[in-house]
């Protein structure tokens, strides 16, 4: 089994960025090889949803369910963690 832990600069990251969203509500999942990273639509590590979609916009088209690690692409090149804006829109538009 692999485990997919939310790293300790990523929750600081986070909890910095966007003080108004609760930390205690990020979740460690750990995931097996193969199947249940299609049943989870894992797109690499970090993902971050909320309400259960993916923050990076279009990620629900994309297909490439994999246990590695996630590169995004953002307006300022290639990242290894979603724009906050990103993050902040999903934040924004949660429950409507």
């Amino acid at each position: 089994m692999n485990s997919d832990p939310i790293a300790p600069e990523d929750e600081m990251a986070l909890a910095e960025k966007l003080p108004q969203a609760d930390a205690s509500s990020l979740v460690d999942r750990d995931l097996l090889e193969g199947q249940v990273q299609v049943e989870l639509r894992f797109l690499g590590s970090p993902t971050i949803r909320v309400d259960g979609r993916d923050v990076e916009p279009g990620a629900e088209e994309r297909q490439e369910f994999v246990l590695s690690c996630r590169v995004y692409r953002t307006e300022r090149g290639l990242a290894g963690q979603p724009d906050e804006a990103w993050i902040r829109e999903a934040l924004t538009g949660a429950g409507r």
